[in-house]
């Protein structure tokens, strides 16, 4: 059983205005977003995936917490994201799959996020319908990177991925056609496509 901490005026003030930009209306991201020329298949099944969008309010200003993922791993090595991954037959919903996952890519009690609300699904290149499920976290935790599949977990201040004008588009040639994408770096980490994708919309919300 955990102990409510009291939370701070500015804290509390945070939680109101995401839950307020997560409750207003507004469609969903996608990876074609920036390519408008993209020809997708008619009748095509997108698969329910849910990631948790960590927001730590541990440690005076907010951070947003993200991993990097494995060099080793098949599917986007190396690249920034937020843990979280496909809904399982056993996850109740898209944010049930997203605190499981967390839980066992950085080692994040399932209980320990306040979810306040979720972002519009996100359709990704590879086929799979992404929930962002925003959690607040009021208490510390030691990560535990999954061997294998995160090679780190790390921090960025809120409010750096809050500001649009922290982030750029660039290019690169994708299955022969010059794909474009969001980037929002921070320090040694290139935060770019889905995740700052997700991240823009968020960021729009708060404005």
């Amino acid at each position: 059983m955990r102990i409510s901490r009291p939370v701070p005026d500015a804290a509390r003030n945070l939680a109101d205005r995401l839950a307020a930009a997560l409750a207003t209306p507004g469609r969903g991201s996608s990876d074609f977003d920036l390519n408008p020329g993209t020809v997708l298949p008619e009748g095509r099944k997108l698969r329910p995936a849910g990631v948790l969008v960590p927001i730590s309010l541990t440690s005076g200003a907010p951070r947003l917490i993200l991993t990097k993922r494995s060099s080793a791993l098949k599917h986007h090595p190396g690249q920034i994201a937020f843990p979280g991954g496909k809904v399982d037959p056993g996850d109740r919903d898209e944010t049930a799959a997203a605190l499981r996952e967390a839980w066992e890519e950085i080692g994040l009690p399932q209980d320990l996020p306040q979810v306040i609300g979720c972002l519009p699904p996100h359709e990704t290149v590879t086929g799979f319908a992404v929930t962002p499920v925003v959690g607040l976290i009021r208490e510390p935790f030691s990560p535990r990177p999954e061997e294998g599949e995160v090679a780190e977990v790390f921090s960025v201040p809120l409010e750096h991925v809050l500001d649009p004008g922290n982030y750029v588009v660039e290019s690169r040639r994708w299955r022969g056609s010059r794909r474009r994408y969001y980037v929002v770096p921070y320090g040694p980490y290139y935060i770019w496509g889905a995740t700052a994708r997700m991240l823009r919309s968020l960021a729009e919300r708060m404005q």
